[in-house]
């Protein structure tokens, strides 16, 4: 919205606020100067928000008053002294940036006063990335926030708005991939192949001196027996084959 006393009538744009000099009532309205080439006229409608009525009720010939600009047309300028919306409906769109001050604050949501005819909607979900559990952890009555038009349903008179969307999302921190491990342990989890490698020379103890050489001792008395054993089942079988031999002999018959 602009102001302007000295602007050229094509060159006003509604809502442009002026200041004026009423020069004139009638049961209709009033005649307002407000430094044209043309004349400005209020209809009874646009005095007040209130219903009215009389004219001389809200304004007096001779009183200056502020006023904006409705449209312009070629012998008039339509005024009004009803301060128009910032925004209109039909202005509203999807994807708009808007300024306003939250105004009320609900369980599911916030209600921010864009300037328009009603305050638009922030869900407690669009409020800010990550769980919100109630409005009151982001935003308290009077705070001038920023958001993004989401969706404006005309007929039912509803505007949603989002102030997520317009911060950047926090990226999600992923740790970077080990190397792939070769070995697991008992529960299942994998092992560095070092750790594998140390717990393997765990299992194996070096052998102090005197380990070795009883070991060593062990391993000889154990030869010994062995060949021992060897003799005896070698002399038990030459013992056998006398026997069998001598036997023989016997049932042979002879030559005499």
């Amino acid at each position: 919205m602009t102001t302007s006393n000295t602007a050229p009538t094509v060159a006003l744009e509604p809502k442009t606020k002026l200041n004026g000099k009423v020069l004139k009532t009638t049961l209709a309205g009033a005649l307002v100067d407000v430094g044209q080439n043309i004349p400005g006229v209020i209809h009874i409608s646009q005095l007040s928000q209130d219903s009215i009525n009389k004219v001389e009720d809200v304004v007096q010939e001779g009183q200056t008053i502020d006023v904006w600009v409705r449209r312009v047309k070629k012998d008039r300028i339509e005024l009004t002294m009803i301060e128009p919306l910032a925004l209109e409906w039909k202005e509203i769109e999807p994807d708009m940036i808007v300024k306003g001050k939250v105004v009320r604050l609900e369980a599911y949501g916030a209600f921010v006063d864009i300037g328009a005819e009603r305050p638009g909607m922030v869900h407690v979900s669009e409020l800010a990335h990550g769980y919100v559990k109630t409005p009151g952890e982001v935003v308290k009555e009077g705070d001038e926030v920023e958001a993004k038009v989401l969706d404006v349903n005309r007929k039912k008179k509803q505007i949603k708005l989002s102030m997520k969307a317009l911060e950047p999302e926090a990226e999600e921190f992923k740790p970077a991939k080990k190397e792939e491990k070769k070995r697991r342990d008992k529960r299942g989890h994998k092992k560095e192949p070092v750790e594998a490698a140390q717990q393997e020379e765990a299992k194996e103890p070096e052998l102090t001196g005197m380990q070795i050489a009883w070991q060593e001792a062990l391993n000889k008395a154990n030869e010994e027996k062995s060949f021992k054993v060897k003799r005896v089942k070698s002399g038990t079988s030459q013992e056998q084959e006398d026997i069998l031999n001598r036997t023989l002999e016997k049932r042979l018959p002879t030559g005499g």
